[in-house]
């Protein structure tokens, strides 16, 4: 299928790895793949202005620790605002490092503390072992407070892809557990849906970062054994686009991207959120692929990067919004 790109954007296709390079099917083998590509990314970073400290706690349960890396400004001096970074990957890939660029310029350009969470990932652990990680941080952090140097009550949660599917479920948890407070949701381009019915995600199965293939996979993956994808018994919890209510709910930021399979989800969860009376701002990229802000020279990055600042600045409560980059 042909799609209309962005021009900036339609010149880069060729630099991505192929089809073959991005299929989860082999979660090992695409993990593999993966870690090259983020080394390479990652080589050049600078991490100047920004302290990173690597740690365990204690895991949910008798599941293992979870690892944390928490990200501080240098210059920090007092309480800030934070962050529970929550990263992609489909549920099958990602670490602790897929998503550095990301959360340095988060915690450099909006002076906050970031708390990375490096949850289990499935196959081999499912739902609800990675979900149950990413709450367990979000506690820790509400937990140690005074230690870490944040306002408890302006602690928000980010993700993207899957993370951004994480994301929305770990805020559904706390609140149907009276858990945490949360100011402040991001979902970026997020993975909300085991059905796979939407019409981007009918339409859109050769896009390049994420198709339709990929998405089945995930699924299927990350519900295990104990659910079938797209079945009633599916819990909420788990595909939060099954929710009925969304009441009670933080403020959310939810982006889209024009030709990503994702697309449709994430507007109909953004819409779902609003009619739950929940403030909403919900911004889909024309031109635009899953992932495509990795090409961050082209105009249509650059807005969405600012934006993010800018979302994040005011969903925190921080005084100044801050219009650097984020990648």
């Amino acid at each position: 299928m042909t799609y209309a790109y962005d021009p900036e954007l339609a010149p880069m296709l060729d630099l991505l790895p192929d089809s073959s390079e991005l299929d989860i099917s082999d979660p090992a083998a695409s993990r593999e793949g993966f870690r090259q590509l983020i080394d390479a990314m990652n080589a050049e970073l600078d991490d100047s202005g920004v302290t990173l400290e690597n740690l365990s706690i204690a895991g949910p349960g008798d599941a293992p620790d979870v690892p944390l890396r928490i990200y501080r400004p240098e210059a920090q001096a007092g309480v800030v605002p934070a962050i529970l970074h929550i990263h992609g990957g489909g549920f099958v890939i990602g670490d602790l490092d897929s998503e550095l660029g990301i959360c340095l310029a988060l915690c450099r350009n909006l002076g906050i503390v970031v708390v990375s969470v490096d949850y289990r990932l499935a196959p081999e652990t499912p739902y609800p072992g990675g979900l149950e990680d990413c709450y367990c941080a979000l506690n820790w952090m509400h937990d140690n407070t005074a230690e870490l140097q944040i306002d408890p009550a302006r602690i928000a949660l980010f993700g993207q892809s899957a993370g951004g599917g994480l994301s929305a479920a770990t805020a559904l948890l706390s609140r149907d557990r009276n858990g945490p407070p949360i100011c402040f949701q991001y979902l970026g381009i997020p993975e909300l849906d085991d059905r796979l019915e939407t019409p981007s995600m009918l339409q859109f199965t050769d896009t390049p970062m994420w198709n339709r293939p990929n998405a089945e996979y995930s699924w299927d993956f990350y519900l295990g054994e104990n659910y079938r994808r797209g079945a009633e018994t599916v819990p909420y919890l788990a595909a939060p686009a099954r929710a009925e209510d969304l009441s009670g709910l933080p403020p959310a930021y939810i982006s889209t991207m024009e030709f990503d399979p994702l697309r449709d989800e994430g507007v109909q969860y953004a819409l779902k959120l609003m009619q739950a009376g929940v403030p909403t701002e919900l911004h889909s990229y024309p031109g635009t692929f899953h992932g495509s802000s990795m090409f961050a020279h082209a105009e249509i990055s650059q807005r969405e990067a600012a934006e993010t600042l800018a979302v994040l600045s005011r969903g925190l409560g921080l005084k100044q919004t801050a219009t650097t980059e984020t990648t």
